[in-house]
């Protein structure tokens, strides 16, 4: 459940990317409890509307599901069209869909390059563009761009994902200076090395474990939850002057 409450996140509208597994789904959960209309994307249809379901059996009220590839960009600004059309002007965008392929230096060629910063970092400036006039309309909005403290630590093994984390927290300053006029707070949210499934099923090792836990100041393995709640903050009021900064959340490892 969600560690904190924010009551004025209630009937907000919320567009959420990735949203079907890991991270993106602890933020559906969250912002849904929260009592926000919540949309979301992504690639995989069987697990999104499962989480729908069990959202909705939890709260009362489904999310908005549309699958989405978002190297499509076209696509992606016609989901958030539809979403707004549906739930209302978007008042907080969460860029959160990514993909940490392992990949090496010899080993990636310009299609792979390509692929990656399509995923990774160009939805970010895409999503913000078709939802900026609506948030302007509102009289403001929250834009979460979701990183990596791979970019800080500057992790081997994946180069193209470390270098698109590092250009969102660029792409969060320039957008925060461009947008704060209208009252659009731009934030990345910064997360550890987080137990999702995913990460569990390919790259969770004890060894690897133990390593990042000596690392962290704090020895404990960091939660989706611990992530989405982050992200309620940095939407909600209670971080109404917080704009062009990286929130940090890795237990002090970075």
């Amino acid at each position: 459940m969600n560690t904190a409450n924010y009551p004025d996140l209630r009937d907000s509208a919320v567009f959420i990317t990735g949203g079907g597994s890991g991270i993106g789904a602890a933020f559906v959960r969250a912002f849904c409890r929260a009592g926000a209309r919540v949309a979301f994307v992504s690639l995989d249809a069987s697990k999104a509307l499962s989480l729908c379901a069990d959202v909705e059996a939890e709260t009362g009220v489904a999310p908005l599901f549309q699958r989405c590839d978002i190297n499509d960009v076209e696509h992606l600004q016609q989901c958030i069209a539809d979403a707004a059309e549906k739930i209302g002007d978007i008042r907080v965008l969460i860029n959160n869909a990514a993909r940490d392929t392992r990949h090496t230096l010899q080993g990636m060629d310009v299609t792979g390059w390509d692929e990656s910063l399509n995923t990774n970092l160009r939805p970010h400036f895409f999503t913000a563009q078709k939802v900026s006039p609506g948030m302007r309309a509102l009289g403001g909005g929250s834009i979460i761009n979701v990183g990596s403290n791979s970019a800080m630590l500057g992790h081997a093994g994946y180069p193209a994902y470390v270098t698109a984390k590092a250009g969102i927290v660029g792409l969060t300053k320039a957008l925060a200076r461009e947008l704060g006029a209208d009252n659009i707070r731009v934030n990345a949210l910064v997360p550890g090395w987080v137990m999702t499934e995913r990460q569990k099923q390919l790259w969770v090792t004890e060894e690897a474990l133990q390593e990042c836990l000596e690392q962290q100041c704090l020895k404990d393995t960091i939660a989706e939850q611990d992530i989405a709640d982050a992200a309620l903050f940095l939407a909600s009021g209670a971080a109404r002057m917080i704009t062009a900064q990286a929130l940090v959340v890795d237990g002090g490892r970075a």
